[in-house]
């Protein structure tokens, strides 16, 4: 050990190695830093990311149900500066009072005056108001003379009064010959009855049956309504009266599925059904695919130790006919649509689902598979990491959906030559952008991406989804046919399950007949009446109950205001996207002039 001025220098480090010592504390610190500096971009992805399920969740619970898009999402906000954008708003909406006056006098909407007097063909009852003794006696002259009727003022007021029953007791004559037993004795047929005894009358059945498929009143609530008439039934003779009744119905229901096989174009979706497992499992029929698909899923649900099962309720929709037929499947197999379209030549219009594709494959080139575009147009709403790139293609779909709307009350020649000439080039445009994107080098859209996830969805189905311009008679989208899935949410929602497969069955019959006669504007409760009784006496011809022929035939029963509403909603959105190309032509018009 070296001693220098009585200090020890052996444990001291040279210059170089504190400068060693110094880089290496240096490096581990920024190893350290860079270590923190990316956990905190993962935690700002992760912080992003959740941001963006938030809106998502935020938006599909309390933003607008309706699928207009809007370019800007901005354009609400009103700047009342003195700037540019100011001026352009105030030239706008003068530009817009002037295009609304040169809207044609017979399509704007002008107030109408309300006709407040109550329907002429109600039975009316009289009553004559009480008159005080001293309305009708004169201080000064006495008794004072009654005017005659004609003068006296009238005052109607409308009486709600609730359902009614009565019971019909029908006398049935017998005839014998006198002292002759042999002869036996005779009596007039009985007519057909719903129940053994012809206990319940055909209006009986259409009211539990209206009431719970058409305006989704269970048959708990059903029992309240009906104990208010003075009759208070059981659930089980409800049910009863509904099983009776679709055995009567089920020919007329079939007739309109073989019906709607003939229509060249087929719009079909699906939603889910609760269905109770059985506690007795029923007598299956293995050689029938569906049958055997539902032993399958009893099994496994016995095995899982499930409650219920998840099954299916179908909706097939005619483009051409005004049919809607239901079908009940205990599972989201192509059992259903598979059957429904065994030996079917025509278009299938649906979601991109693989069990469609696996139908059209099948039929060797005898179905024609149409996808729909506004789900196309869904998954591109939901993009939010590529935001110019979502603008521009939904732009697009806007100005497809404004070439749609401006095919109303067009022939089919029409309607194809506005597609071929207007609609093909958009679609050609976004084909170019869609090949255009896979060859980017700046901003390259990456695999995981939202915006990647719906340009493959329009890559996978283009031949599907641009289908419709080669054919007029097929829609752009199937949101007529989805729309049909709210019928059986709303009864889901008040029934809240399926008590057996019969049952499912027996409720996608009944939803056939009332949803059909919904889509033809009829009184459900008079048509299903009317079928029910001309069941009952033995018609077998079921032309005449499709429900344009029976509508022709009772023109009384047709629900005239209905037509009005979707008239006057048809005009008020075909003047909208009028409205809206001009306003896009007047903005791109001044773009080019700056």
């Amino acid at each position: 050990m070296q001693e220098n001025n009585g200090f020890d220098t052996s444990s001291t480090p040279s210059g170089e190695q504190q400068v060693a010592l110094l880089e290496q504390k240096l490096a581990d610190a920024n190893l350290e830093l860079a270590k923190q500096q990316d956990i905190i971009r993962q935690l700002e992805t992760k912080l992003d990311q959740s941001q963006r399920e938030y809106l998502k969740l935020w938006e599909e619970r309390f933003r607008a149900r309706s699928e207009r898009y809007i370019a800007d999402p901005d354009q609400l906000r009103i700047d009342f500066g003195n700037t540019d954008e100011a001026a352009d708003a105030a030239q706008g909406l003068a530009e817009a009072v002037e295009e609304a006056q040169l809207i044609p006098a017979h399509r704007r909407r002008t107030p109408k005056q309300r006709d407040e007097s109550l329907p002429a063909h109600l039975s009316r009852e009289e009553v004559i108001a009480e008159v005080a003794a001293e309305a009708q006696t004169c201080p000064e002259h006495g008794p004072k003379t009654l005017l005659p009727v004609a003068m006296w003022d009238v005052s109607e007021k409308l009486v709600y009064i609730p359902g009614t029953l009565k019971v019909v007791a029908t006398k049935y004559p017998k005839y014998a010959c006198p002292n002759r037993p042999e002869c036996g004795v005779s009596a007039p047929e009985r007519p057909t009855g719903l129940v053994e005894g012809d206990k319940y009358d055909s209006t009986v059945a259409t009211q539990i049956l209206v009431s719970k498929y058409a305006f989704h009143l269970p048959l708990y609530r059903q029992q309240d309504m009906f104990a208010g008439t003075g009759w208070t039934p059981s659930r089980s003779t409800l049910l009863n009266i509904l099983a009776r009744t679709f055995f009567a119905l089920e020919p007329v229901v079939e007739y309109f599925r073989q019906t709607l096989q003939g229509d060249s174009h087929v719009a079909c979706d699906d939603t889910s059904v609760t269905l109770l497992y059985p506690k007795v499992m029923p007598e299956l029929d293995q050689s029938v695919p569906r049958q055997r698909r539902a032993a399958e899923v009893y099994a496994q649900a016995r095995a899982a130790g499930q409650p219920s099962v998840r099954a299916k309720m179908w909706a097939y929709r005619g483009v051409n006919l005004k049919l809607n037929v239901f079908d009940f499947t205990v599972s989201r197999h192509r059992d259903g649509p598979e059957e429904f379209f065994q030996g079917y030549r025509g278009t299938l219009l649906g979601d991109c689902w693989h069990g469609f594709e696996a139908i059209s494959l099948a039929s060797g080139g005898e179905i024609l598979r149409a996808a729909c575009s506004a789900h196309a147009r869904r998954y591109l709403e939901k993009v939010s990491d590529y935001p110019a790139d979502r603008a521009k293609w939904l732009g697009w779909y806007q100005q497809l959906y404004d070439l749609y709307g401006r095919e109303a009350g067009l022939s089919a020649e029409a309607k194809l030559e506005l597609r071929q000439a207007e609609a093909r080039p958009l679609w050609e445009q976004m084909r170019m952008e869609l090949d255009a994107i896979e060859q980017r080098t700046e901003q390259v859209v990456l695999p995981k991406s939202e915006l990647r996830k719906a340009l493959n969805y329009l890559r996978n189905h283009w031949s599907e989804l641009t289908r419709y311009l080669d054919d007029p008679h097929l829609p752009i989208d199937n949101n007529e046919c989805e729309q049909l899935m709210k019928q059986a949410a709303l009864g889901r929602k008040n029934w809240l399950f399926a008590g057996s497969l019969a049952g499912g069955e027996r409720a996608a019959g009944f939803m056939t007949l009332v949803s059909s006669a919904h889509r033809n504007d009829l009184d459900v409760w008079a048509y299903v009446n009317d079928v029910l009784q001309r069941l009952l006496a033995g018609e077998t011809n079921y032309e005449p109950l499709l429900p344009w022929n029976w509508a022709a035939a009772h023109p009384q029963h047709i629900r005239k205001f209905r037509q009005v509403e979707r008239r006057d909603r048809d005009l008020r959105k075909t003047d909208a996207r009028a409205a809206r190309r001009a306003r896009a032509k007047r903005l791109e018009a001044r773009l080019k002039k700056r």
